[in-house]
């Protein structure tokens, strides 16, 4: 079982992505979900995570206001909505599953996506 992360790319400070992350089976509709991201030279670290009902959220400092993360319909699909980007959020974003109810940075994540190059440009 995969995780496929896209959506990706350069954008000018102040602009918008919207990140996707899309599992090869269906299972993941039972897995509390998150967004990570890593900067070069840096660990990497949490972005946002969602339950596994689709009904909680979390976000790191940084990004709250900003970012939201929603499950599609069929609760399988996340969505990473990145708006008002600046230059520090530039990073590989990564998706990742959890065997919980609710995803935290502190939990352990079973599955891992590769990642997707977000760049902002100043």
């Amino acid at each position: 079982v995969q995780l496929q992360a896209s959506g990706g790319g350069l954008v000018q400070a102040g602009g918008s992505l919207r990140l996707s992350c899309a599992p090869s089976a269906p299972t993941f509709s039972s897995y509390a979900m998150g967004w990570f991201r890593q900067a070069p030279g840096k660990e990497r670290e949490f972005v946002a995570g969602i339950s596994r009902a689709g009904d909680s959220t979390y976000y790191a400092d940084s990004v709250k206001g900003r970012f939201t993360i929603s499950r599609g319909n069929a609760k399988n699909t996340i969505y990473l909505q990145m708006n008002r980007l600046e230059p520090e959020d530039t990073a590989v974003y990564y998706c990742a599953a959890a065997s919980r109810s609710m995803a935290t940075p502190s939990i352990r994540y079973d599955f891992w996506g590769q990642g997707t190059q977000v760049t902002v440009s100043s």
